[in-house]
């Protein structure tokens, strides 16, 4: 389900002290970008779901934070590069930019990490 009007103002004003903060569509959710293209976060479902990584993920199980995960043909798909924003967060500014910060370094490296793969693709289209 598309996050609402009202779920990316939200956001917004939490990460406010982060500004700019751009959104952009993602998989029936909207990405918020840093930086131009650093995704730090998304919304889906009604819930903020933060970048993180193995350096992150148990500061984010601490808080109480969940992966993300989706239902397949398969069963259960878990997504712990997406934790969500911890409850206490959600109406404190303060600490969800805490947060934001603890989710910009693993949305930085696959920032970067995608810009390389763009680059070795436009590289090879050009060689041949």
């Amino acid at each position: 389900m598309a996050a609402t009007p009202e779920e990316i103002e939200h956001a917004r004003d939490l990460f406010a002290e982060l500004s700019p903060v751009t959104t952009g569509r993602m998989f029936g959710g909207t990405a918020l970008y840093l930086d131009g293209d650093v995704m730090f976060a998304c919304l889906l479902g009604g819930t903020i779901w933060m970048k993180s990584d193995t350096s992150t993920e148990a500061a984010f199980a601490a808080a109480g934070s969940r992966p993300f995960s989706y239902q397949k043909s398969g069963g259960t798909t878990v997504v712990p590069s997406l934790m969500s924003l911890p409850d206490s967060a959600l109406d404190d500014p303060e600490e969800a930019v805490h947060w934001a910060r603890l989710s910009y370094p693993p949305a930085l490296k696959a920032a970067q990490d995608k810009r390389r793969q763009k680059a070795r693709k436009a590289a090879k289209k050009a060689a041949s």
